[in-house]
């Protein structure tokens, strides 16, 4: 939240000689930190007062005018040629030099001549200075204008406009008052004396508050300014304002925001006249709308705090008024209103509603208990010292909140938290210089008072001197917390104000502990199999856990208890039996858009009756990219093996005990895929094609091979470490092998029993040819089985070759039945 305000405006409550880089750099050491400096002089460099000494008709245009200007400096007699219809003899004006940049028209003044007359420099509007809209002609300058005067300084331009950043917790620095407090504590200048005059009533208020929402607003103040002639706010106030970004609107509210920028104190003015009834209540709002004095209808919630009268709901309580009592130019009769509001609820509200305003941004950060009689004050006064008329006698509702808080500060914890020794006394008179005053010290510690402004300091309540031993003792466990925050916050101050830039750094701890890794292997192993699909082209997509009950079908998952009873959508009904639903849907509209070579990927749950499990599914489809001397092809089972296992090895889990068996669920295709199985029983995943009737019921075109790897069966790596593989310097051995089998007997029985038959030398084993047809008997398959042996030590002779040959075949034949073709 930004903070606006001026240099000027800060003199109105500091008294000080330090430059603008010095304050600036003394907001930034305290904690406020200076986000821009902006002069709206600065712009205005080259412009300056000046006066029309003579004016005569061009002689040849009759809408142009020679004017003969006086101003000052290196121009005291000049020539100007100006086409504005109110260029006169006598006119004080402003003037622009040559070189000088018009902001408003974006062009830079050069010397020439405009229809054969010499013209040396230009008369402006204020429209040209970027000043407003003004545009019948120059701006006509006072009488008696001193001539030759730099124009910022003449028009009160040249201030400074500061920006500074406001944390959550320093409500108090959302005005300038706060501003100025908080540079006068740390040495800039002395904070003057906050006076008051208080407007006496002159009769009875014929408006009263009720409170029906005490949780929400404890308090409330108001009276009555009847007579007022409402109207534009004089200079010094559209220029305070405008110099911060807020509009001039007219008088009345033009108070209520400098209220709210000078002292912190939000309020609000309702037209009397237009209000029913005689009595104004603060009440939760119904389920109704609110047309705010944005313009906008708002609809209110049973949370929401309103301020109402006869008629309906005319403000909403601590954030905007209602544009049906708002104050207009034919406002005669006034109503302040001066309120606490839970900054909980205002911001709740604020935020639901996404309404921005400058009182919201005060009240959800807290605003001083104890200024609103003092704010109330301050409002009528100038109100009645800009519009007139005369005020009633202040009515109230509720009662002022209890705000007289103490927080103790031991001395010896300034270095102890703070890093750095600061003297008793120093920490003790910076204190004072914000606002807390002593209420008990001595050698060790001192306590004291809270200033209303600072509700951000964690304190619990002053305990009455009579209070029994019983209550201290129950009161205890709940205030030490408060106490410890509490004496954090007073070190925290001291440290603000003596510069936390002062403060010295300091390392961490050296230490030996080995810190714990900080995700668990769970979690690596779901970035890693991330990681791994993304490398192989795999595309990652995030799919919603509800898909149709159609869908679901699909893919085996109609279990009644992952139907939602209330879906977000209708074709959302059921929860996923797996992700590849999502991603087949994914793929179709891709395809559907030209997209139709896609490989996705997703890493999410999957669910069944008896719980769910983590998948990371996968699906290929389309045609692969053409190349020379490459067709393009469709994916096949191998693909989607491929994925499969390149994802187990990555994950320490591919080992020669896997088996893969032909029972893959019924979206697979019943004779293109299979399961991957550790042991009898527990099943790690499946790959293959989905099935083509799934295919086409999803409208899918070609060959789509998937994969579905259960996570959390995957078991974790075992923590021993594992020796390097050496890589030998002797060539391996290929083998080519050709087994005829019965029918029924896997390619995988075959494959195992082949590794196994001689570990020590072979390296791998791989199935690289399926055959069945003629020269085999009926329904028997021939198995092409590439063996790599892999010597250790010395070079494979012809007869070792030939005796690890003889026991492959043995060994295949004993654990299968097949024979050499």
């Amino acid at each position: 939240m930004p903070m606006k305000f001026t240099l000027s405006w800060l003199r109105e409550h500091l008294d000080f000689t330090a430059s603008l880089d010095e304050i600036c750099t003394k907001l930034n050491s305290i904690g406020l930190e200076v986000e821009s400096v902006e002069n709206p002089g600065d712009k205005l460099r080259g412009f300056r007062t000046a006066k029309i000494v003579e004016a005569h008709k061009h002689p040849d245009a009759d809408r142009l005018r020679v004017c003969r200007v006086a101003a000052g400096g290196d121009f005291p007699d000049v020539q100007v040629v100006c086409g504005a219809p109110n260029a006169r003899s006598g006119l004080n004006v402003i003037f622009a030099a040559p070189g000088t940049f018009i902001p408003g028209s974006g062009i830079t003044i050069k010397a020439g001549a405009i229809r054969g007359q010499k013209s040396e420099g230009m008369l402006c509007s204020l429209r040209e200075l970027g000043l407003g809209e003004e545009h019948d002609g120059i701006a006509e300058l006072p009488e008696g204008s001193v001539i030759g005067e730099d124009y910022a300084t003449f028009a009160k331009l040249d201030d400074p406009v500061i920006e500074i950043a406001i944390t959550p917790n320093r409500g108090d620095a959302l005005s300038v008052r706060g501003i100025a407090r908080d540079l006068a504590a740390a040495g800039i200048g002395h904070l003057k004396p906050f006076l008051i005059d208080t407007v006496d009533g002159e009769f009875p208020s014929p408006i009263s508050w009720r409170i029906d929402y005490p949780e929400a607003c404890p308090y409330v103040l108001g009276r009555l300014v009847r007579g007022v002639r409402n109207g534009p706010s004089p200079d010094w106030l559209r220029r305070r304002l405008e110099s911060v970004g807020v509009k001039s609107i007219s008088a009345l509210v033009d108070v209520t925001n400098l209220l709210a920028y000078d002292l912190g104190r939000p309020l609000h003015v309702f037209d009397a006249r237009k209000l029913a009834g005689d009595t104004l209540a603060i009440c939760r709002a119904a389920r109704e709308t609110f047309t705010g004095l944005d313009g906008r209808e708002h609809v209110l919630g049973t949370d929401d705090m309103v301020i109402v009268d006869a008629h309906g709901v005319q403000s909403l309580a601590g954030i905007m008024g209602g544009a049906a009592s708002g104050c207009d130019l034919e406002t005669t009769d006034v109503f302040i209103e001066s309120a606490l509001f839970d900054p909980i609820r205002i911001a709740l509200t604020g935020r639901r509603l996404a309404i921005h305003t400058d009182a919201r941004a005060r009240f959800e950060r807290g605003v001083d208990p104890a200024l609103p009689l003092s704010g109330l004050e301050q409002a009528t006064r100038l109100i009645i010292e800009l519009c007139g008329g005369e005020a009633s006698e202040i009515v109230s509702a509720g009662e002022p909140p209890a705000w007289e808080r103490q927080a103790t500060l031991r001395f010896e914890r300034i270095s102890a938290l703070g890093g750095i020794e600061i003297a008793p006394d120093d920490a003790v008179t910076t204190l004072e210089h914000l606002g807390f005053s002593v209420r008990a010290r001595d050698a060790e510690a001192a306590t004291f008072a809270v200033p209303s402004w600072r509700n951000d300091i964690a304190v619990a309540p002053v305990l009455d001197q009579a209070a029994t031993l019983d209550a201290d003792v129950a009161a205890s466990a709940s205030a030490s917390v408060a106490r410890i925050e509490a004496e954090c916050d007073l070190i925290e101050e001291v440290l603000r104000l003596h510069g936390l830039d002062v403060i010295p750094p300091v390392g961490l701890p050296q230490t030996q502990i080995v810190p714990q890794a900080a995700l668990s292997a769970e979690q690596t192993r779901g970035m890693l199999a991330r990681r791994i699909c993304a490398s192989r082209g795999l595309l990652e997509m995030v799919g919603f856990s509800f898909v149709s009950g159609e869908d679901a079908a699909l893919f085996g998952g109609v279990d009644e208890s992952l139907r939602l009873l209330n879906p977000i959508a209708t074709d959302l009904d059921q929860l996923r039996p797996t992700p590849l639903v999502n991603l087949a849907r994914a793929f179709g509209r891709n395809a559907a858009r030209g997209a139709s070579d896609a490989a996705l990927f997703e890493l999410g749950a999957a669910f069944a009756a008896d719980g769910q499990t983590l998948v990371l599914a996968g699906l290929r489809g389309g045609l692969s990219p053409r190349a020379p001397g490459v067709a393009a092809r469709e994916p096949s089972v191998w693909d989607a093996k491929a994925d499969f296992w390149a994802v187990l090895e990555a994950l320490g889990a591919a080992s020669d005990g896997l088996t893969v068996t032909a029972d893959a669920p019924g979206h697979y295709h019943p004779g293109r895929s299979g399961q991957v199985r550790q042991g009898p029983k527990l099943v790690l995943g499946r790959f293959g094609e989905l099935h083509p009737k799934i295919a086409r019921e999803l409208g899918l075109d070609g060959t789509i091979a998937c994969f579905e790897l259960f996570l959390d069966a995957v078991p974790l790596p075992k923590k021993r470490r594992r020796a390097a593989p050496v890589l030998s310097a002797l060539q391996p051995v290929h083998r080519d092998f050709a087994f005829v089998v019965a029918p029924g007997v896997e390619a995988q029985a075959v494959l195992r029993a082949a590794r196994g038959a001689e570990r020590n030398l072979i390296s791998g084993v791989r199935l690289f040819d399926i055959y069945e047809g003629v020269g085999l008997p009926e329904g028997h398959r021939s198995l092409g089985v590439e063996v790599v042996l892999q010597p250790g030590e010395a070079s494979l002779t012809d007869a070792e070759i030939e005796a690890v040959s003889a026991k492959i075949i043995a060994a295949v034949a004993k654990a299968t039945g097949a024979t050499l073709r």
